[in-house]
């Protein structure tokens, strides 16, 4: 394990992708919380009430890696939404359905899985559509001048580069079984259970994957549109019409009104 972060680290620093610190970041990082979680998930597990708070926490955790992700603002943590708005009444419908046993155990581990599935879709979605805004920023500054509610202005650039986020998972679906095969189902073999069991916990899980990411990355390019998502680079005037078209517009409205006036008044006099 230590030769495999080290080769990679070292690929990273010889191919000059700048990652090589982050990847022995991650990897210490991993062991610190995989070995903490290995000591307390004994005892988690044995209380609903606990793993419920465990299963919040991973929503914070989320919400935080993927709103550093996007923005360095505070803005990010409107990540939780997208993160948590799915996954969560989801496996609660697993559990009322009786797919999910009612134990942690079963609860934290699915969780977990669409949790983080969700947290990837989120990041990589209003990471590549904060970036393709501000790369054409001239042409959302043109469709406001021609009139374009900011909102709309935004997500017709945006919308087509966020949508990408969902290749990882749609090809994960589309190869499984002919090119990966993924955890729930090595585990399940291992575990014990038979062939078919294995295969349909793992179509369920990806299918759900499948969904939740899918909502995950609409919210994510509405937050991001709207302005609630954002970064400090951008400019205010933009950010703010997206967050409040409507105060904006009748502002305008109204100054363009006194400007017509103002207009025509001098118009009159002049005439005079």
């Amino acid at each position: 394990m230590v030769v495999a972060v080290l080769l990679g680290a070292a690929v990273a620093w010889a191919a000059r992708l700048g990652t090589s610190r982050a990847t022995v970041t991650a990897a210490l990082r991993a062991t610190l919380q995989l070995g903490v979680v290995s000591l307390l998930i004994g005892g988690i597990v044995g209380s609903f009430a606990l793993s419920a708070l465990f299963v919040a926490v991973m929503v914070v955790v989320a919400a935080r890696t993927a709103g550093r992700r996007m923005t360095g603002s505070a803005s990010g943590w409107w990540a939780a939404l997208p993160i948590a708005v799915t996954p969560l009444p989801v496996v609660g419908a697993l559990v009322l359905a009786g797919v999910v046993p009612p134990n942690g155990i079963s609860v934290i581990p699915t969780a977990g899985i669409l949790i983080g599935g969700t947290m990837t879709a989120t990041a990589l979605a209003g990471k590549r559509a904060l970036d393709e805004l501000e790369a054409r920023r001239g042409e959302v500054e043109a469709a406001l001048s021609l009139g374009f509610v900011a909102r709309d202005a935004a997500i017709e650039i945006a919308r087509p580069s966020a949508a990408s986020a969902l290749v990882p998972v749609t090809d994960q679906t589309r190869t499984v079984g002919l090119v990966t095969l993924p955890g729930a189902f090595v585990g399940m073999l291992l575990g014990g259970a038979s062939p078919v069991e294995a295969g349909a916990v793992q179509l369920l899980v990806l299918v759900l994957l499948l969904a939740v990411e899918t909502v995950a990355v609409a919210l994510a390019v509405e937050l991001v549109c709207r302005g609630r998502i954002h970064r400090d680079t951008e400019p205010a005037a933009i950010r703010t019409e997206r967050a409040h078209p409507r105060v904006l517009q009748r502002s305008g409205r109204n100054s363009s009104s006194k400007t017509s006036g103002a207009d025509a008044g001098l118009t009159g006099g002049s005439t005079m």
